[in-house]
């Protein structure tokens, strides 16, 4: 059996990684977890989101077939009793599959992946699930049903790309409460190999551990169970209740389309490829906007304030630099996860010299003039021109990174001999 579930916490408290890590604990006396209990993030963009938008779904394998009942029994009334039902945005949904036809994983496959980079409507999953008799119980208005079944397809059908995170919970008395963590043992930790987004070096920060108040304590990611666990052991902190290894699709890029401008639709993430257009401009709030266009259109890109020192990169692109950028859209903005400058522009037009100083224009077509001798040219001429930026690649600090967006330190890892600049 496969148990997938979404929509079970709330903005003020709660988290469905909880209910999940209580609910495997409560159905050990009828079985086991069959290898790993996956974390699933999907779209980002979706405006019903809680917090991080994941959903959770975990192959069990029972004892006894005919405990499946019993089974699906608890995992019901778990949720009825922990879920924040109060919250006018928490919908949850469980789903259960006991058996695939080909058919069937071939349109969970599908309608995973659009979980993760698409917009789906409710009554997509209902049709999915009548369509194969799949088991499941959706609340209010049922909305959970479509991260509930989009986890359980990936558990079925398999993830191309994973990373793994050790998350550690709370005493339930202590929610809500200033979480107790020794620093200088979380700085140590972050230094185990193959891990990552522990701390944030270039703002002296630590980011694994969030300031709601729900039930997680941090999490560790990285890239194989016993990367994480070799860093959870360096850490000091305060009594943990439990903790669970998922499998997980974060820093993947997942979510990402390659496409051009012109097929750019809100509420989506996408990898455009790009000439600036439109020279940087800081606005107020500290925000960076600048345009880039390419053979079908053109898009404003941001680099919000939260992305810190990332902002002066972005100030230092100029007309006619070639670049990828990585990021999602909201209101025909795309807000910068990643950019690679692929080119550089290292000319550009100038008024000459004459004199030791440049030379003035007399009015728009009428050329220009040497303010000291008289001296005329029709024509500015091409220069060359020193850059504070080099090419490469380059990313926002973790403390402003996304769950989905994979850091440059995982690229290294998979693409060998690409260029990336801190």
């Amino acid at each position: 059996m496969i148990i997938g579930l979404d929509d079970t916490d709330s903005k003020e408290g709660m988290c469905t990684t909880y209910l999940a890590a209580v609910l495997i604990e409560k159905l050990k006396d009828f079985g086991r977890v069959d290898g790993y209990p996956l974390l699933i993030r999907l779209n980002p963009n979706i405006i019903y989101k809680t917090r991080g938008n994941a959903a959770i779904a975990f192959p069990f394998e029972l004892k006894k077939s005919e405990d499946a009942e019993i089974v699906k029994r608890i995992v019901i009334d778990t949720i009825e009793e922990m879920a924040v039902f109060s919250a006018e945005n928490t919908n949850p949904g469980v789903v259960f599959i006991e058996s695939a036809s080909d058919d069937m994983k071939k349109d969970l496959a599908l309608f995973s992946m659009r979980a993760v980079q698409d917009v789906l409507e409710i009554h997509e999953a209902e049709e999915l699930l009548s369509r194969h008799g799949i088991s499941h119980t959706g609340f209010k208005n049922k909305r959970g049903l479509i991260g509930a079944l989009a986890a359980a397809g990936f558990a079925l059908t398999g993830l191309s790309d994973i990373t793994f995170e050790f998350i550690a919970y709370r005493e339930k008395k202590r929610w809500g409460t200033p979480r107790i963590i020794d620093e200088d043992s979380v700085w140590e930790a972050a230094a185990q190999p193959d891990t990552w987004d522990t701390v944030d070096h270039e703002n002296r920060r630590i980011v694994f551990a969030p300031h709601s108040p729900d039930p997680i304590l941090f999490g560790i990611r990285g890239k194989s169970e016993i990367a994480v666990r070799q860093a959870f052991s360096f850490i000091k902190c305060e009594p943990i209740e439990r903790y669970v290894v998922y499998m997980t699709n974060q820093n993947t890029d997942m979510h990402l389309l390659s496409a051009k401008i012109s097929d750019v639709l809100d509420s989506r993430s996408y990898i455009l490829d790009g000439t600036v257009t439109k020279l940087p401009k800081t606005i107020v709030g500290g925000h960076v906007i600048f345009e880039i266009g390419d053979d079908t259109a053109s898009i404003e890109c941001a680099a919000f304030e939260p992305t810190k020192g990332f902002r002066g990169i972005i100030r230092n692109l100029q007309a006619g630099d070639e670049v990828t950028v990585y990021g999602s859209v909201k209101e025909g903005t795309l807000n910068l996860e990643k950019i690679r400058i692929r080119s550089l522009n290292l000319h550009e037009l100038r008024n000459p010299l004459c004199c030791s100083k440049r030379m003035k224009s007399m009015g728009r077509g009428q050329g220009f003039r040497c303010e000291k001798c008289g001296a005329t040219v029709k024509e500015q001429v091409i220069e060359p021109v020193k850059r504070k930026i080099s090419t490469g690649f380059y990313e926002v600090p973790p403390s402003a990174r996304r769950h989905l967006s994979k850091p440059l330190v995982r690229f290294r890892e998979q693409e060998g001999a690409c260029s990336y600049v801190y």
